[in-house]
């Protein structure tokens, strides 16, 4: 049952989809609480769980994560706390609460050998700290309680935090030339729009348990890294941005990096479509409004 009174618990605050979930539209009569780490810290998973119960919500959608892939590499243990062993703790306060449970996870479960796009029924083989806590993390949910969503999802970007697109914005007003690695694909996928769909989905696992599940969530259109840059140049160019001269396909071989990537990252998203009746919307579409909160608006607005 849903409505008013009904009782959400966002854990994280700062992240990028924690702060598009802030200003997004969420059902009529929903109270949403959004837990900081100096409310729920992620790194002591008893003391997480013991907020959640506390709190005692009607729906807890976690939000919040490690997502240094390459420090991981250096701090394994931290990562498999904060994104394994918390997320199940919490998992098992739902539980013991009779609540649903929403989970982000990460294309980067898999090792990339595929040669089209991952369905949810594909093996998973991570291939670092970072990926093996993620999937780790899966596992920990799922065991502690039925009713949960695992919502995998990939390359996330938006005007806040650390993502690729502020990356390259950043970079690309300091170097006359910028190479980019083009022998990795994925989907990219705007943190608002993820905000959307997880909103969508936690009100339908909320109505429905039948709805709980593992399923896959990005925006539509694969992509190399180097054509998303190329892109984001363009748009960048048009808003009176500068941009780098030349823009430089290279190889992994050529980008060396602590933790490995897939070389494909493509997640196949049918099965949220048919279960939800959503389908995100083109990369390309969104990139717009993000270069435009970037470039167009005051500094003091991000």
């Amino acid at each position: 049952m849903t409505g008013t009174g009904f009782k959400v618990l966002v854990v994280g605050k700062t992240g990028q989809l924690a702060r598009e979930l802030q200003r997004a539209s969420w059902p009529q009569g929903w109270a949403v609480d959004f837990a900081d780490r100096t409310v729920i810290d992620l790194a002591a998973p008893e003391a997480a769980a013991a907020a959640v119960l506390d709190a005692a919500p009607n729906l807890v959608v976690n939000a919040a994560g490690y997502t240094a892939v390459d420090k991981a590499e250096r701090e394994p243990d931290l990562a498999h706390t904060v994104n394994a062993l918390s997320p199940g703790a919490m998992a098992s306060a739902c539980a013991r609460l009779n609540i649903p449970f929403v989970a982000l996870s990460t294309d980067y479960v898999f090792d990339g050998g595929k040669r089209g796009a991952y369905t949810e029924d594909d093996p998973v083989a991570p291939l670092g700290a970072y990926a093996r806590s993620k999937e780790r993390g899966e596992e920990l949910v799922r065991a502690a309680l039925g009713r949960h969503l695992i919502l995998r999802t990939s390359w996330v970007f938006s005007a806040f935090g650390t993502n690729f697109v502020r990356t390259m914005l950043r970079i690309g007003a300091e170097r006359p030339s910028v190479g980019v690695v083009a022998d990795q694909r994925g989907k990219p996928t705007a943190a608002a729009d993820l905000a959307g769909a997880v909103i969508a989905a936690s009100a339908e696992l909320a109505r429905d348990p039948g709805a709980a599940g593992t399923y896959h969530l990005a925006n539509a259109g694969p992509v190399s890294w180097y054509d998303f840059a190329v892109a984001i140049f363009d748009g960048a160019k048009s808003r009176g941005a500068k941009v780098p001269e030349t823009v430089r396909a290279i190889t992994t071989a050529e980008y060396p990096t602590p933790a490995a990537r897939p070389a494909n990252s493509e997640l196949a998203c049918d099965k949220f479509e048919h279960r939800f009746h959503m389908r995100l919307r083109s990369w390309r579409e969104t990139l717009p409004d993000v270069l435009d909160e970037l470039l167009m608006l005051a500094p003091a607005a991000h």
